[in-house]
């Protein structure tokens, strides 16, 4: 019995920038253990000369082909040169749109990239990750409070890229603010009407196991407090009497992807956004 995977080549091909194909393809990749492959990214393929090189790609490197391509005649030259190669050709898209046509009983405007045009969503992702690079780890509380949402908890806690990731996915503007021992909390966070809040943990451990990969990384080779295990365990420990002071939600981040963390936060903010309407809505009644 060995462990060696098996190799293959696979296709991606989009009309637009592929990145749904590619998000997609590697939400799939992961159930497979035994496999590895060889990814031949195709974006833009708008015309029969771009699937041209396509096709040639595929032809000297045969593999499963996955697609996005909203014009019908792009997509059924490609699936036809892949009947002929006997290989799997897989629309990511077709069948979701074509069941929504039929239930909206509309039809499907086949306008390629249509997702990435300059829209108010585009510019609002852009202003958000704008602001969470300003509001990067505490290093600036200029307009602190105009942040929708704050993260905040001892260093290595995975805030950084939290709040970046729910910038460029969810268009939101986080922040986030390192708890250092014995430093201040800006007073935009607990001021009445601040911003919204959650704290992030993680066990002690594997904190411990982060910090030091960290400080190999930058060369360093002295063990400080910062490593130490009892240390960290106080740090956790007091940052969590902290949020529970605060009435913040807290997650704990040990076993969580970055995508998993940012959906339980933004879980977290929508409900958050209802209580505030609730409110507001009975102040109004009364």
């Amino acid at each position: 019995m060995t462990d060696e995977k098996r190799a293959f080549h696979v296709h991606l091909v989009s009309d637009a920038t592929g990145e749904t194909t590619h998000s997609i393809y590697r939400a799939c990749m992961v159930q497979f253990d035994d496999v590895r492959a060889a990814e031949h990214m195709w974006s833009d393929v708008r015309n029969t000369a771009r699937l041209r090189e396509v096709i040639a790609g595929i032809t000297k490197n045969p593999g499963p082909v996955i697609y996005t391509l909203v014009d019908d005649r792009i997509s059924a030259l490609l699936t036809r040169e892949c009947v002929r190669m006997n290989v799997p050709c897989i629309s990511v898209l077709g069948g979701i749109m074509q069941g929504l046509a039929s239930h909206f009983g509309s039809r499907i405007r086949g306008q390629p990239g249509r997702q990435h045009q300059l829209d108010e969503e585009y510019f609002q992702r852009i202003d958000a990750m704008h602001f969470a690079l300003d509001h990067d780890d505490g290093q600036s509380t200029r307009n602190l409070a105009e942040a929708e949402i704050v993260l905040v908890g001892v260093s290595r806690t995975s805030k950084t890229p939290t709040s970046m990731y729910l910038a460029n996915h969810r268009g939101l503007k986080a922040a986030n603010v390192p708890l250092v021992p014995g430093a201040p909390l800006p007073p935009e966070l607990t001021a009445p009407d601040g911003p919204f809040v959650v704290g992030l943990t993680a066990s002690p451990e594997r904190l411990v196991q982060i910090r030091k990969n960290r400080i190999l990384m930058l060369g360093e080779k002295n063990e400080t407090a910062y490593v130490n295990l009892d240390t960290v365990r106080e740090e956790i420990l007091e940052a969590r009497k902290l949020f529970a002071r605060m009435g913040w939600p807290v997650i704990d981040v040990t076993r969580r992807s970055i995508e998993e963390t940012a959906a339980t936060i933004v879980r977290h903010y929508n409900m958050h956004l209802e209580r505030r309407q609730g409110e507001a809505a009975d102040v109004t009644d009364g």
